[in-house]
């Protein structure tokens, strides 16, 4: 399993705001594009996990805006995994513009099955569990 993986991302015209800035809600869009990149780079996909009846839904997004980025700016996302335990993986996420750091963020993850009720992550996703959670 992947611990860690950079995606790179071009700002577009639709992502910014009446200022010519990246708004502030698609870096959200650019934290699930770096899991499920991170997630294809390892052979699975989510397709995959959904049609076998489970679902890793958010339940925690926390996000840090440090600087803003602009149209056609050239971006690098690293995620990485920082937890995996039973029924949840934890990540984080830092995203670049060259070296400067624009934002930071977590998110929490649970994995449930077409009910919502919480299941046991696939083993595929589990394979560096925290043993002691």
């Amino acid at each position: 399993m992947l611990t860690e993986h950079d995606i790179t991302i071009r700002v577009r015209y639709c992502e910014t705001d009446a200022m010519g800035f990246l708004h502030h809600s698609q870096f959200i869009n650019f934290y699930e594009m770096g899991r499920t990149e991170m997630l294809r780079a390892q052979g699975g996909n989510y397709r995959e996990i959904e049609e076998s009846g489970l679902f890793l839904v958010v339940v925690k997004l926390v996000c840090n805006y440090h600087s803003p980025a602009r149209y056609d700016d050239l971006l690098t996302l690293r995620t990485k995994v920082e937890l995996v335990s039973a029924a949840k993986i934890e990540h984080s996420y830092k995203l670049f513009r060259g070296d400067h750091l624009l934002a930071t963020a977590t998110s929490v993850l649970a994995c449930v099955d077409r009910e919502g009720k919480v299941q046991r992550l696939p083993e595929s996703l589990s394979l560096h569990r925290d043993k002691s959670r």
